[in-house]
């Protein structure tokens, strides 16, 4: 599957895409661009659940305006990768280890062989869980990494010790296909603007509405119990309070006021723990910092010139309050 194409989101010129089989044969999708300023390295952007390359096109443009080439993949069960299910809108995974061999797979045929050094990572929500417990794993490909609302720990019902006793549940009797309960097919950007938990700007979230509009086959549903059951164990780990400390990555976490998927406090207990880390918490923000309005977004992008390619750290504070 190429890049979509359309008017209120054109591809950025000068991609280069294609797949990639991961080590247990699943074809990922991936693409990669050149930069257009002088060259300042490369940016691997990793995308949260339900997401597709196509959604970052805004911010691919304005990376590579900043002097960086950019490479980025559709995790294995969305977007233009290998759906794993026959209900291609199920979300699901086996467990999230499976995500690394995503991961691997862009490093090791893309990222090293084609783009320039040095390397950073921009991620989001689950890809930024996955991204950590990469970093936690000793792959330390990257220099510095920026995570935006990092799944790190859950809030709202999803926190709710009775949805974790159901999905625990499921999953042990041998439902982990299945929808969470009250879950289904119908993709998530089909859902009406207003209460919205994802951003506050109605402009961005059209157009990633109309993305899935024009290809339906780049949709995502609900997750399932086995999917749900694996990011409560992958939370699960991020709650130890010695986590944090064994890490060695410089990161900045950038955490939304309102978030309302995942928890902003455990994201702040997890970042005063980091040796090398440094936070913001950006009020007013919605879910997806990076999809919501002008004023919220420049917050993101002065936070991240100020720490990549390289500024000083200060580590265990937020760079704002």
């Amino acid at each position: 599957m190429s890049l979509l194409d359309i008017a209120a989101n054109p591809v950025p010129a000068g991609a280069v895409t294609g797949y990639l089989e991961t080590r247990d044969g699943v074809r990922i999708r991936y693409a990669r661009w050149t930069p257009l300023a002088a060259r300042r390295g490369t940016v691997c952007l990793l995308t949260g659940r339900t997401d597709m390359i196509e959604k970052y096109f805004e911010v691919i443009s304005e990376l590579r305006e900043r002097g960086f080439a950019v490479a980025a993949l559709d995790w294995r069960g969305q977007g233009g990768s290998q759906r794993l299910l026959s209900d291609p809108r199920k979300g699901h995974v086996r467990r999230f280890e499976d995500y690394q061999l995503d991961l691997e797979a862009l490093i090791r045929e893309v990222v090293l062989p084609d783009c320039p050094p040095p390397l950073f990572a921009l991620a989001h929500s689950m890809g930024g869980a996955i991204l950590i417990e990469a970093v936690q794993k000793g792959r330390r490909w990257f220099d510095r990494i920026v995570v935006t609302s990092p799944m790190i720990g859950f809030t709202g019902l999803t926190a709710a010790p009775f949805a974790r006793t159901a999905v625990t549940l499921g999953a042990w009797l041998g439902l982990g296909r299945s929808y969470i309960p009250g879950g289904g097919p119908t993709a998530v950007t089909n859902r009406p603007f207003l209460g919205n938990p994802i951003t506050s700007d109605l402009i961005r979230y059209e157009r990633t509405a109309a993305i899935v509009q024009t290809n339906p086959d780049l949709a995502l549903g609900s997750p399932t119990i086995g999917w749900t059951y694996a990011a409560y164990r992958l939370v699960d780990t991020f709650a130890d309070p010695t986590y944090p400390s064994a890490l060695r990555q410089p990161m900045l976490l950038l955490a939304a006021g309102e978030d309302r998927i995942v928890s902003s406090p455990a994201i702040e207990r997890f970042a005063f723990r980091l040796r090398a880390g440094a936070h913001l918490v950006i009020n007013g923000s919605r879910h997806e910092i990076l999809m919501e309005r002008d004023i919220i977004r420049e917050q993101f992008w002065a936070a991240f010139d100020a720490f990549v390619p390289g500024t000083p750290l200060v580590t265990g504070t937020a760079l704002y309050r």
